[in-house]
């Protein structure tokens, strides 16, 4: 214990965060070894259960096995616990247990719990874990009650038990965008019923927009009559960047597949199935359709957007929505001879947008040479499946062209260092490697150096 605690010490708070997911995931994986969680003779590798337990801790829902054929009852519960504990956060979820012992939260925890949502300020984050915890509760609480009545009073299930069931797991695997099952064919018996859609569709986008967008909502419904309120920077471009991406995206899938997997379906058919993976790229995974039935060309945008991922201080993965909105902006203000980026009558620190290229540069490296490395050990997979994998691993997302079920060992071991990474996050990551900063002690004189 003295060993560990004078490493806590030592270590950046970057590092700190990172050896608690690897903690996590470590506890995960014990939870889901446990005797009991997998059906009487369903046998399950070590290396298989270590898979499903990174996938649940990083919320991704990608997996090897089949969770209905493979989990018992008391399985499922240890999965929807994990799911919970990779949703909230691990110092989300450290905070609550210290909160309610009454354990004091010190300035080294404030600091630990800042750069896991990716704050700036130490003021204030124990009240905002709250608000999240709160929050992300009452959403899947109020989305379990909705699908369990509905599927308690249609043809879906005979008994209460197995409504309440899926609708729990349904409501949980949505809001925290864990992308798992238990129908053993993701979302496709909900294909044409759009109620179900709908609702998990808010799950998923209250999951993937970021807790601090929907604290601010939550504030702007209780602000007092006339109050002036100011919603932030941050969730005015979130907020723009998410539904720009989802509308986009939606577009595109339903341009592209309206010629060849959406053909023979109504037009309502076809606009739900692309509005839904669509807004599954986010981080969600689930999916109503086949995507194995997609055009190459359908399958690469998916790729895009999960790279892309869900907002920051969320359950998602990937570069992050804000890091790929004020790359565009600067992109575009640069196009126009500007230097500076002006947005909703606010300007953004150019410290920031150093922040969102070097993330962009990064995780490009990070997947293309993860390509590599899968092409070469995954023999018989294509290159759409390799890229369409990776990218749902790095942002999360679960989504896959039937790659996770034939993997390698290798590669299974490539795709979870990915979703590690991409729940922990690049900028932790980053920083993670190397040691505490230092302010320089001197400077050497400028120079400019031709570029393009």
């Amino acid at each position: 214990m003295g060993s560990i605690k004078k490493i806590k010490k030592r270590a950046t708070p970057f590092q700190v965060i990172v050896l608690y997911y690897f903690a996590a995931m470590t506890v995960s994986f014990i939870l889901l070894s446990l005797p009991g969680v997998h059906k009487p003779g369903v046998h399950v590798s070590w290396l298989d259960s270590l898979f499903t337990a990174v996938s649940a801790v990083s919320v991704t829902g990608l997996t090897t096995i089949n969770v209905s054929e493979t989990y018992s009852l008391f399985g499922i519960i240890m999965l929807l616990v994990v799911l919970q504990l990779g949703a909230i956060g691990i110092m989300s979820a450290g905070t609550f247990l210290w909160l309610v012992v009454g354990k004091k939260i010190g300035l080294r925890e404030r600091q630990l719990i800042m750069v896991d949502h990716n704050q700036y300020n130490l003021s204030g984050v124990v009240h905002l874990i709250k608000e999240i915890i709160k929050i992300l509760l009452s959403i899947e609480a109020v989305g379990a009650i909705i699908l369990t009545c509905y599927f308690y009073f249609t043809p879906y299930h005979d008994t209460f038990g197995q409504a309440l069931l899926h609708g729990i797991f349904g409501a949980v695997s949505a809001t925290t965008n864990g992308g798992f099952d238990i129908t053993g064919t993701s979302m496709a018996p909900f294909r044409n019923d759009y109620f179900v859609q709908v609702v998990h569709m808010i799950l998923i986008t209250l999951g993937a927009i970021g807790f601090p967008v929907l604290v601010e909502v939550k504030a702007f419904l209780k602000r007092k009559h006339n109050e002036v309120f100011r919603f932030s920077l941050f969730a005015k471009i979130t907020t723009v960047t998410y539904g720009v991406l989802f509308v986009v995206g939606t577009l595109v899938v339903l341009l592209i597949e309206s010629f060849h997997s959406f053909k023979g379906m109504s037009w309502h058919e076809a606009l739900f199935a692309a509005m839904f993976q669509s807004n599954s790229t986010r981080s969600a995974g689930l999916t109503t359709v086949d995507v194995t039935q997609f055009h190459e060309s359908t399958d690469m945008f998916l790729s895009f957007l999960m790279f892309i991922g869900a907002s920051p201080s969320s359950v998602g993965g990937g570069i992050r929505t804000t890091t790929f909105a004020i790359a565009a902006l600067f992109l575009y203000n640069f196009a126009r001879g500007k230097e500076d980026i002006k947005i909703f009558k606010r300007e953004i620190y150019l410290i920031d947008v150093y922040r969102s290229f070097a993330v962009i540069l990064l995780a490009c490296m990070m997947v293309l040479i993860s390509t590599m490395i899968l092409a070469l050990s995954e023999k018989s997979a294509t290159l759409i499946q390799i890229v369409f994998e990776i990218t749902s691993a790095f942002g999360t997302c679960g989504m896959s062209l039937g790659l996770t079920e034939d993997l390698s060992s290798f590669g299974k071991i490539i795709i979870m260092l990915l979703m590690f990474i991409g729940r922990v996050g690049l900028i932790s990551f980053l920083y993670s490697l190397g040691g505490k900063s230092e302010k320089p002690k001197f400077h050497y004189p400028k120079e400019r150096v031709i570029i393009g």
